[in-house]
């Protein structure tokens, strides 16, 4: 295939795309006729109507919607091709918004990040803390990081975390003070710092896995917070027991600092994904850093 090939089936596409001669020539930096002959031309080679146009419309025709939906895998690999190698040598550029719970800022991000600043200088990160269900797509963010059982759909995820586990966590001194629960329904006798999603009034149920099944318990005390930083600092200080991700608290328990309780209760879950829309549509700037993060 001769370059001007590609150019041409290129052009084809952002017509069918936009549905719309004057809007796609203006796209491609040319004019509204000169579009035109470049689909006449491209027709001819082929020997087929690609198009069917009236004074108002465009659409394709059955011979222009099948090429299209077998050019569409194809370009699409090409241009990811292309934007890998970018990545790669560090000439993406761009700015990136992503949304993240704390915990994945902390651990997945933050002790990375130095190294890819250097790779990619061209790169800015705009990173939003939210432990809140937000519709990071629909508010306008280029990715989102989140569990995998919170993922939204028809999206592209890409692995960042193995799966890991709840953790049942408090200090020493309240467990010496209150005694240490020994399955989850002795947890309603005890002080649990509870997690409430965003504005929502509503606390978290606390999940827990058994031997009779998965189970989830609503648990009350002294203090509610919508942040996991918090809910880690007010466990560290003897406010009471917190449930958390076991990534969260694992230095925490090594130093003896907290003490994890109820092991055979905890459940398990997928990890944390980055997830983004379809992949023909990634920048190479979010292409880089997704290139990065599943290398480094």
């Amino acid at each position: 295939m001769r370059g001007g090939d590609f150019a041409d089936l290129r052009a084809f596409m952002l017509v069918v795309e936009t549905r719309n001669f004057r809007e796609a020539a203006g796209r491609l930096g040319v004019t509204p006729s000169a579009l035109s002959r470049t689909i006449k031309r491209l027709e001819e080679r082929l020997g087929q109507r690609l198009l069917n146009r009236t004074t108002r419309s465009v659409s394709p025709s059955n011979a222009g919607q099948t090429l299209y939906a077998r050019l569409l895998p194809a370009v699409a690999g090409l241009e990811d091709a292309v934007d890998d190698t970018l990545a790669q040598r560090g000439d993406a550029v761009g700015t990136v918004r992503i949304n993240l719970p704390r915990l994945a800022a902390e651990l997945l991000l933050m002790p990375r990040l130095a190294k890819f600043s250097a790779l990619h200088p061209g790169v800015h990160l705009e990173l939003v803390v939210d432990d809140s269900l937000t519709d990071v797509i629909g508010k306008g963010f280029d990715a989102g990081i989140r569990m995998g059982e919170l993922l939204q759909k028809d999206m592209i995820a890409v692995r960042l975390s193995p799966p890991f586990r709840t953790a049942i966590v408090g200090t020493p001194g309240y467990f010496a003070a209150h005694g240490t629960p020994r399955s989850p329904q002795d947890l309603k006798h005890h002080d649990c710092i509870n997690y409430r999603w965003g504005t929502s009034r509503q606390p978290w149920r606390w999940p827990f896995d058994g031997s009779d099944g998965p189970l989830e318990i609503d648990l009350k005390g002294s203090l509610s917070v919508n942040d996991s930083g918090l809910l880690r600092d007010a466990a560290l200080s003897g406010l009471g027991i917190a449930c958390l991700n076991e990534m969260m608290v694992a230095a925490h328990i090594e130093r003896g600092e907290l003490v994890r309780i109820l092991d055979p209760w905890s459940r398990l879950y997928a990890g944390f994904f980055l997830y983004h829309p379809s992949r023909r549509q990634t920048p190479t700037a979010l292409r880089a850093l997704i290139t990065f993060l599943t290398r480094n």
